[in-house]
């Protein structure tokens, strides 16, 4: 008999969230963790989504190892919805269409989760005769109902696009629906000095291996978890990287400092097959990752939000200040546009950085001809001298 998990949703602070309901099972659990943005909420007593339009992609993910689902409410206290049991033929068809677009994975689950969503929106309305109208409306319940980020606005405008598309006699004009602006938010870096600082406070031999492989490549956390022995060449100090995003192939230096560390951990733990294995062959879990980084953050005395993708950040921004071309990080990064690259231009701004500021170069005016003028202080000394701040 099938592990069963009940899928089901409810409203937490506002917003309506999906319940994962299951008999505890270590092999259940860790799948349900490795699904991306699932969370134990320690208040709740359940697993939970906090995007109920994944329910698709989750759906899938879970038969994918061999467990049921149910969307009939689980067990246990709070207000729950049953979802819908059966997907919409018109969705099954358009994942269909996507895949057959070769569209990766992710994007076939986001997206139709969003069709799945926007055909329940229509109701009685046949999805041939949906106009833009509906579809913007449909847009801003998403926005001021569901209260999605900016990113995932643009994911759902993506999703009715590749629908106007694969309904070309529709009244759907994509060129109408225009996508919000991304934020311009400049990622968070680690100096130098915090990156030896985080590795010397892991103290687990594969977290501390982790940790320094994705700092010494910029390797993201998915590229991570695929990664393969078979594509590590510790000799030439060399990495391939299989599909990375965008399913393409790249190759990265290893750091000579890295390879005493990579052989002990190599020797100590002899994975079967991926460079990091929760069980022997098996990928590790990205949640564990995530976990444990934020440990030794906290340990290493880092106040800054800490994810796996600040290393890869602090790579490209390290590199940059190195004066290596931008043109080299791309190509290291494996980032499709030169444009997704110049952020790091205004993360490092060694010319910026060394204007000083006006508070350093306040001088007070001399005291008498020929006496050159003293620098203002800011210590205790002196402060009850009206002349010092």
């Amino acid at each position: 008999m099938k592990e069963a998990v009940h899928l089901s949703t409810f409203l937490y602070k506002g917003r309506e969230r999906l319940r994962i309901s299951f008999r505890y099972s270590y092999r259940l659990k860790e799948h349900v963790k490795a699904f991306p943005g699932a969370k134990w909420d320690p208040k709740l007593g359940f697993w939970r989504l906090d995007d109920p339009g994944a329910v698709a992609a989750l759906t899938a993910h879970l038969r994918d190892g061999g467990f049921g689902v149910s969307t009939q409410p689980g067990p246990g206290p709070g207000m729950q919805k049953p979802l819908r049991s059966v997907p919409h033929p018109m969705a099954l068809r358009f994942r269909d269409y996507l895949i057959a677009r070769r569209y990766g994975q992710s994007t076939v689950g986001v997206y139709g989760a969003f069709i799945e969503q926007f055909l329940d929106f229509l109701g009685d309305t046949p999805p041939e005769a949906a106009t833009n109208a509906e579809a913007e409306a449909f847009l801003e319940y998403l926005v001021l109902k569901r209260r999605i980020a900016i990113s995932t606005h643009r994911q759902a405008i993506g999703a009715l696009k590749q629908l106007a598309a694969f309904l070309p006699d529709s009244p759907l004009n994509p060129e109408g629906l225009v996508r919000p602006r991304r934020s311009q938010k400049l990622p968070s870096v680690l100096g130098e000095a915090e990156v030896v600082r985080l590795l010397q406070v892991t103290r687990n031999l594969k977290h501390r291996a982790i940790l320094a492989l994705m700092y010494s490549c910029g390797l993201r956390i998915g590229e991570l978890l695929n990664l393969e022995w078979r594509h590590i060449d510790l000799e030439r100090r060399q990495v391939w990287v299989r599909s990375g995003k965008g399913r393409k192939d790249r190759q990265v230096v290893l750091a000579d400092r890295i390879l005493p560390l990579l052989e002990n951990y190599k020797a100590t733990y002899q994975p079967v097959r991926f460079f990091t294995e929760g069980a022997p062959g098996n990928r590790y879990s990205p949640s564990s990752i995530r976990a444990f980084l934020r440990r030794s953050a906290k340990r290493a005395g880092i106040l800054k939000h800490v994810t796996p993708h600040t290393l890869r950040h602090s790579y490209a921004t390290h590199l940059l200040e190195k004066g290596v071309d931008i043109r080299y990080i791309q190509e290291l990064l494996g980032h499709a546009k030169p444009e997704t690259t110049m952020i790091y231009t205004h993360v490092s701004r060694r010319d910026l950085l060394n204007i000083r500021s006006p508070l350093d170069l306040i001088h007070e005016p001399p005291e008498a001809p020929g006496r050159s003028s003293s620098t203002m202080r800011l210590s205790g000394e002196g402060l009850g001298d009206k002349r010092y701040i």
